[in-house]
């Protein structure tokens, strides 16, 4: 979540009048996250938030994300669903942007989870797959596997500004993970994106789980995978917590088993989801603009879960 675009009062309130949601008591700018504008909005009647895509979230991408969300609440998964207006309509538009009046989940995001909640945050993603089964609709995966190549390729050796050497390194692990990936394994919607602080809980239980613009078809076990690198490491990437990473997959498995094939491709997965999650923190390190209200995530991070992949993947999913 971030602010790029500003909401005047005036126009927050005009927008509001739309819905049978209350007066406006006060908003707030969310500052994390890179993709899209975001506001606390509350009203004499609720919370909410308002999100204004802009960035990677195409206007004609958005009826898949409310219709995945609808298909989830309606099956009882805790995800926020967009609040329909006067007229059914979830689509607005506010400040020359698309734009969404979001319904507000309760619970926080943890910054360094235990076992215990790494087990919750699994087993919700596998309820979820679960869920999604005969989920109908479908995207593609618009930062997916044959996407990266063209995204290494517009960063360039502008990727060395950010550590000497690094588009040479990225260039080889990209040609290698490309050449091992499992495209024969059971596709779904998927997240693809579920970090924790796209997790919200109370304790130990999960009470959301949020922000689906990145969500797509593409291959199940990729979503564990991408949860494992995000979950399983301290922010800097250097420290793996073999409790977490464990946690994750045994929380995931008892809500929906993986089999042998997806068991053993998640090494070259999780070494995919490190070189995704580098490239576009990349992309945005050397060009979010200077004066937006964000900040920017180490791409370094994610080479160096890249290299533990590397180094200990087959052993760590045996």
């Amino acid at each position: 979540m971030a602010v790029y675009t500003h909401v005047s009062a005036e126009a927050l309130n005009t927008f509001l009048a739309k819905f049978d949601v209350g007066e406006l008591v006060s908003a707030k700018g969310i500052a994390e996250g890179v993709e899209n504008s975001n506001y606390l909005v509350d009203t004499t009647k609720a919370r909410f938030i308002l999100t204004l895509y802009e960035k990677r979230v195409a206007a004609d991408d958005l009826p898949y994300f409310m219709a995945l969300l609808d298909h989830l609440a309606a099956k009882g998964l805790p995800v926020p669903p967009a609040i329909k207006d006067r007229t059914g309509a979830e689509i607005h538009a506010l400040e020359g942007r698309p734009a969404c009046l979001i319904q507000f989940l309760p619970g926080v995001s943890v910054t360094h989870p235990t076992a215990a909640q790494a087990i919750s945050a699994g087993a919700a993603m596998g309820r979820m797959h679960a869920a999604l089964d005969d989920f109908t609709l479908g995207r593609a995966n618009s930062m997916g596997v044959d996407s990266w190549r063209p995204l290494l390729e517009r960063c360039g050796e502008s990727l060395d500004r950010i550590a000497p050497g690094l588009f040479a390194r990225v260039s080889g692990a990209l040609e290698d993970i490309v050449a091992r990936w499992p495209r024969h394994l059971p596709t779904s919607a998927v997240h693809a994106d579920l970090f924790p602080d796209n997790v919200l809980m109370l304790g130990d239980a999960v009470t959301g789980l949020i922000d689906f613009y990145f969500a797509c078809t593409d291959i199940r076990a990729y979503d564990l995978a991408v949860m494992h690198g995000a979950w399983a490491f301290d922010g800097t990437g250097r420290d793996y917590d073999a409790a977490i990473g464990e946690a994750l997959i045994a929380g995931y498995t008892a809500s929906f088993p993986l089999s042998d094939a997806e068991r053993a491709a998640l090494p070259v997965l999780a070494e995919g989801a490190a070189l995704r999650f580098l490239l576009s923190r990349a992309w945005d390190w050397l060009n979010t603009p200077a004066d937006a209200m964000v900040t920017r995530k180490d791409p370094l991070a994610y080479l160096r879960r890249l290299e533990f992949y590397q180094a200990h993947g087959a052993a760590l999913f045996a």
